[in-house]
């Protein structure tokens, strides 16, 4: 039995409205929790890219992937190979903070290598930027604190190395490849 594992899926897709909730919609009718989920700008300003953080099998994943491939808007799917991607999340966290926890906060911010981006007198703002499992980390040092507000951004992330395979084919030739609609009949 395959076990269910965190998987980071980036798609280019057109730049166009309507993308983002046609793409996590058929997530969602797929049964698919998105964990996270960022939309950026390219250098190319006719596509945009969508990195997804799920968790799945591999047979879901396959699935999932070839459907996605299926949509129109859609130029290129690919899963990010962990070993091969670099990962980033940006967290912003505010902790209540007095005289007397203060320099506790910063000796915790200084191993993180966060930075103290407010300090008022009744609370700190801290801005952690790394992998998913460094910002997990530098939240488990605050489990003694009262926590007021946290944000995270959700992973963006891009495979080590020069242009891949992936990217490097232009958008008709990858769309001329892809399977066909669903219901029509292949050759």
């Amino acid at each position: 039995m395959e076990s269910d594992q965190r998987r980071v899926i980036s798609l280019l897709v057109d730049n166009q409205s309507g993308v983002l909730a046609r793409v996590s919609s058929l997530f969602c009718r797929r049964g698919f929790n998105i964990d996270s989920l960022t939309v950026s700008a390219t250098n190319d300003p006719a596509v945009s890219r969508i990195t997804v953080t799920i968790t799945s099998d591999e047979k879901a994943l396959q699935q999932l992937v070839l459907q996605t491939e299926r949509l129109e808007v859609t130029r290129q799917v690919f899963v990010l190979d962990s070993e091969k991607a670099l990962e980033r999340e940006l967290l912003l966290l505010k902790v209540e903070s007095d005289v007397h926890n203060r320099t506790e906060l910063r000796e915790i911010a200084c191993i993180y290598k966060a930075k103290i981006i407010d300090l008022s007198p009744d609370s700190m703002v801290f801005e952690l930027i790394g992998r998913p499992d460094k910002l997990d980390a530098f939240l488990k040092m605050f489990e003694g604190y009262n926590i007021l507000e946290q944000c995270r951004t959700g992973v963006t992330a891009l495979e080590r190395g020069g242009m891949h395979q992936h990217i490097q084919k232009p958008p008709q030739e990858v769309r001329s490849v892809q399977l066909p609609p669903p219901g029509a009949r292949r050759a």
